[in-house]
């Protein structure tokens, strides 16, 4: 089909889509959302701090290195965070819960939020060694986007990370995320400079990859030993 042409105002300069339908997206709320390996919550300092404390310390403590805090030497020093966290709406933060054993595996936020335009963040996002590489590290980002944007209503869901930050890129693309670009010096965090790298995912691409995922996350993709048979790109993704 040839390309529809341009609109254009009463001035004649070229103009976006019409969204004649557009209403703002909501917040994220406290919600639970759940799913077959895992399910997210909100992140509860009473319930969550200790168990969470325990499974980041048998982590490499690289893992830290791109985040904005930690690591943690003490269980209080990680109590005192997880509370400011809690008590936060924009980052909100919520905890990864293994479905079969119910431990709290790791943490995830939802920032930057923006209904007016429909547009929010996943970020502050670490994971347990124990989630690394199984399907609730899939399946955790799976339900936070189909909250996004099948419940809140946004147009667009954002990843953004240090750009020398390899794993979070290479997840980010895995996950279906388009790179957009690099904003230079646009971050100082630890005492150093970040150039942030930009990822986005929008309203349109959201239904091809949901069945992508859903695919992927079926059981019979997996094994009895837990490995996947087919990746998440070859789902359709």
């Amino acid at each position: 089909m040839p390309a529809a042409e341009p609109r254009a105002d009463e001035y004649g300069r070229p103009i976006g889509p019409p969204l004649p339908e557009w209403v703002p997206a909501r917040r994220p709320g406290p919600v639970t959302l759940e799913g077959r390996y895992c399910r997210i919550e909100p992140l509860d300092p009473t319930r969550h701090a200790d168990q969470l404390f325990a499974e980041f310390a048998k982590t490499d403590p690289g893992d830290w290195t791109y985040m904005s805090v930690g690591p943690f030497d003490t269980r209080e020093a990680y109590r005192e965070w997880a509370e400011g966290a809690a008590a936060s709406t924009d980052p909100r933060f919520y905890v990864v819960i293994d479905s079969k054993s119910g431990d709290a595996l790791g943490t995830a936020s939802l920032m930057r939020q923006d209904p007016a335009n429909g547009v929010v963040e996943i970020g502050n996002i670490m994971y347990s060694r124990r989630v690394q590489r199984t399907p609730i590290a899939t399946e955790a980002q799976y339900l936070v986007m189909q909250y996004v944007f099948d419940e809140l209503g946004c147009r667009r869901y954002e990843w953004k990370c240090d750009s020398l930050n390899e794993p979070s890129r290479r997840a980010a693309g895995r996950l279906g995320f388009t790179y957009e670009g690099t904003f230079r010096q646009a971050v100082v965090y630890k005492g150093r400079s970040r150039d942030t790298a930009w990822f986005s995912i929008i309203d349109g691409e959201w239904p091809r990859m949901r069945d992508a995922f859903e695919a992927w996350l079926a059981p019979e993709n997996f094994d009895e030993e837990g490995r996947q048979k087919q990746s998440l790109s070859r789902s359709g993704r």
